[in-house]
């Protein structure tokens, strides 16, 4: 890749403000019974993985451009592999989380204590867990049934599923089915229930009385759409072209696939969590060293 030391330095800075926020976030949180509550359970969800996510693709890049050494055991590839689309697809999750929490507090706000309680987030969040652990280890031991006789290269920052099983010498269309379907299962999927709870989410907001309600609501429902565009946008592009347009440029691959697993992380905290009203509201009245922890933080962010 041109210009690495650049790209490093972005990585780190990256890296950085991620664990700081998320760290942040999820000690504000943790420390606050006020913020026990169905919500900030989704947005602890996301922000641990956030930090698991980011935690085990950066480090691994930085390794590569910094230091030239790409080379990793088979053994070690699959437990890489496997735990980057277990955070992977458990981001796409928790977003359709947070977008069944907004469809909740917006269209049966009425009933919302009685539907989204602390017990039933904590049900949903536990599921999403075990059906992607199960998921994706049944897709990583499809990997060791594949033969290599040839080049072991693997055009990618990381052991990603497609660039490796298409190193196989023998027959590879079970993984390319599993990975194309699995694939597009854990991005079609929730993506496709956070439009229907938005198109559910506007019609409720437009039979709404006043315009300053309207633009209200609508108002809590903006930071959580930015992070939807942020994080599915790039991986619809890459995978689409990934598997049906074949290989391509490596390190134009290699920049697109870093970006979108790196960014999303970092701009979550910055953009939606830490900048919710309750959580002002909390650190004001927590300790006032957390609130100007706080202050700081988010100026450091926004650099």
């Amino acid at each position: 890749l041109p210009s690495v030391n650049a790209f490093f330095i972005f990585l780190a800075f990256v890296y950085v403000v991620t664990v700081l926020c998320n760290g942040f976030l999820i000690t504000v949180v943790v420390i606050n019974p006020s913020l026990h509550t169905p919500k900030f359970l989704a947005v602890i969800n996301l922000a641990v993985i956030d930090l698991c996510f980011t935690t085990c693709s950066i480090p691994g890049m930085i390794k590569i451009f910094l230091f030239k050494d790409n080379f990793v055991p088979f053994n070690l590839c699959l437990v890489q592999m496997f735990f980057y689309y277990v955070f992977a697809a458990s981001e796409s999750y928790a977003l359709m989380i947070l977008a069944y929490d907004r469809l909740v507090a917006i269209c049966f706000a009425l009933r919302q204590n009685s539907i989204n309680t602390v017990r039933s987030m904590c049900c949903i969040i536990t599921f999403t867990w075990c059906y992607i652990l199960g998921l994706m280890a049944y897709s990583v031991v499809l990997i060791t049934k594949l033969s290599f006789c040839g080049s072991v290269k693997v055009f990618s920052y990381f052991c990603d599923y497609a660039p490796v099983y298409r190193l196989a010498c023998n027959d590879n269309s079970k993984q390319w089915f599993v990975g194309t379907f699995f694939s597009y299962l854990n991005l079609l999927g929730p993506f496709a229930f956070i439009v229907l709870s938005y198109v559910s989410i506007l019609v409720t907001v437009f039979r709404m009385k006043t315009s300053d309600n309207r633009r209200k609501t609508l108002a809590t429902c903006a930071e959580h759409i930015i992070l939807v565009a942020i994080f599915y946008i790039p991986f619809f592009v890459i995978y689409t072209i990934g598997f049906y347009s074949g290989p391509v440029n490596p390190d134009l691959r290699v920049l697109s696939l870093s970006m979108a697993s790196c960014l999303p992380p970092c701009i979550n905290p910055v953009v939606y969590s830490l900048k919710t009203k309750e959580m002002e509201i909390s650190l004001r009245l927590k300790n006032v060293h957390f609130f100007m922890a706080f202050v700081i933080l988010m100026k450091i962010c926004k650099l």
